[in-house]
């Protein structure tokens, strides 16, 4: 038997054929049924439309994208054109500097704030304290109660020495009686006048026991006054260091802190200065009275007027520096103790 095999691909199928016997037999196959299997042409090529869709898709990607940067230029341009011609309306003119601000610097220091007189009050005798009346940053007045100390002591000191002031007072009179009837009885020659004259005396001493009695019964008020301690001056609370039922002392005393006899300090915050060292290269440019300005560290956007109000005699030989204060013009709540600031002298 004789098999011949004719494999043609058709759509992805294999197709046999067989003739049995006699070869020719395939030769006389009927060429319709191969024309069934035959592929054509349109089949064996690959389909065209995607290859030449893709380069026209770019084509047309890139004539919109570019229709759409020239709209976009055209606004801008339009945009640009309206804005230059409405420059003064839309872009806010500068402000005009202050005059304090368009002045010229001759020198900056940074240096901080001080009172110009900072009071720690402290007790006049050792006692123990009985009520404090304030705290830190508590506002005072002058003569304002502060604190108290314990006064028994001191008011029965003080009776004591009241009650000596009327014994004198009663010797006092008692001389000058005895001297007015000494004094008729020698006129009439019955005493004689060395009995006058010691009885003067007598009246010269009870006036001076009087005196005497008089000055240790004030003294025994004014201690006992020391008992409350008042302000001394209207200013601020800077600090308190006692409390009630606590020994205070005129020596020096405190734990933590340090040794002091103050019960606590204050100080006029209407009288501020700014301390600060200046090189020994700047000295020629600062003179007493010259005009400043004052920036607080804390509040960059306040300025302050002022102006050198001390400079220090003696430099500092370490440092090589020398110390000025600036006294601060018209200072407000912002304006603190010990704040940094920054001192602008300005030019003369």
């Amino acid at each position: 038997m004789v098999m011949l095999m004719i494999r043609a691909h058709h759509h992805g199928r294999l197709k046999f054929f067989s003739c049995e016997n006699d070869p020719l037999r395939f030769l006389e196959m009927d060429f319709e049924k191969l024309n069934k299997i035959r592929i054509g042409a349109e089949d064996r090529l690959r389909p065209q439309m995607q290859v030449w869709f893709i380069p026209v898709a770019v084509a047309f990607a890139a004539i919109v994208s570019g229709l759409l940067a020239f709209s976009k230029g055209d606004e801008r341009r339009i945009f640009d054109g309206t804005q230059k011609n409405n420059t003064a309306a839309i872009v806010p003119q500068p402000i005009s500097a202050t005059p304090a601000q368009s002045e010229n610097t001759a020198l900056t220091v940074s240096g901080h704030i001080v009172p110009n007189a900072r009071i720690e009050v402290s007790p006049r005798f050792q006692g123990v304290v009985s009520w404090v009346g304030v705290k830190k940053g508590d506002p005072v007045k002058k003569g304002q109660e502060l604190v108290r100390l314990e006064d028994s002591e001191e008011r029965a000191a003080l009776v004591q020495a009241e009650g000596r002031l009327e014994a004198a007072r009663v010797s006092l009179k008692k001389a000058e009686t005895e001297y007015r009837r000494t004094s008729q009885l020698s006129s009439k020659r019955i005493e004689s006048e060395l009995a006058g004259e010691l009885a003067g005396l007598a009246v010269e001493a009870a006036q001076a026991v009087l005196m005497e009695a008089g000055g240790a019964c004030d003294a025994a008020r004014v201690r006992l006054s020391f008992t409350v301690i008042r302000s001394p001056v209207d200013g601020v609370i800077l600090d308190t260091w006692v409390d009630a039922g606590e020994l205070v002392s005129p020596l020096s005393f405190g734990g933590a802190r340090a040794p002091s006899t103050a019960l606590l300090a204050l100080a006029d915050l209407s009288d501020l200065r700014v301390e600060l060292d200046l090189s020994e290269a700047d000295l020629s440019k600062v003179r007493i009275g010259h005009p400043c300005r004052i920036i607080p560290e804390a509040y960059p956007d306040k300025v302050y007027r002022g102006s050198v109000a001390e400079i220090s005699p003696e430099a500092n030989r370490q440092k090589g520096t020398l110390q000025a204060k600036v006294k601060i013009e018209k200072p407000d709540s912002h304006l603190v103790p010990e704040l940094g600031a920054r001192v602008e002298f300005l030019e003369k």
